[in-house]
């Protein structure tokens, strides 16, 4: 029962921890700045959790551009697609989040965050345009501040091949 409750990430240090948090406020704070400013939508509750992945662990492949872009990019064209082909009931939603986690990893651009990206779809039916914004230009605003962020406080980001 011990391994059930036994964490695998070391400790982490207080610089982490408060460069994790400062992250995740200034990129949301300016993803819904510029949404209102520009009056067009470029945040959605899955960034969140992609903030997460990229101000948390900025090292791990869950957390790499192709990732977060690919990810949320891939998994709600699986739910725009499923969303016009199947109802709205609650296997047809199953299905288009497995069918999105599938391709993602298929197409090996996981980023876990994108796979609430189909229930999104479903639960307020938005139209391909919603592809495009938030989504496409909203993940891609998100790694550039990610990339301005990690620059500035001295962390590395992306992490590229050795």
């Amino acid at each position: 029962m011990h391994r059930y409750f036994t964490r695998s990430l070391p400790a982490p240090d207080m610089k982490l921890i408060l460069l994790a948090g400062l992250g995740g406020v200034l990129a949301i704070a300016a993803l819904r700045l510029m949404s209102d400013s520009a009056h067009m939508p470029l945040i959605m509750a899955p960034f969140g959790a992609s903030c997460v992945l990229l101000f948390a662990v900025p090292g791990s492949p869950l957390s790499q551009p192709a990732n977060v872009v690919g990810g949320h990019v891939v998994t709600t064209l699986v739910g725009l697609i499923m969303r016009l082909w199947l109802p709205d009931d609650w296997w047809a939603l199953a299905f288009a989040v497995g069918l999105a986690i599938a391709v993602m990893v298929a197409l090996r651009v996981t980023h876990p965050p994108a796979g609430a990206n189909p229930l999104v779809v479903f639960a307020t039916d938005p139209g391909f345009g919603f592809l495009v914004l938030p989504v496409l230009a909203g993940s891609l605003f998100l790694v550039a501040l990610a990339v301005t962020f990690h620059r500035l406080t001295g962390q590395a980001y992306p992490q590229g091949r050795s």
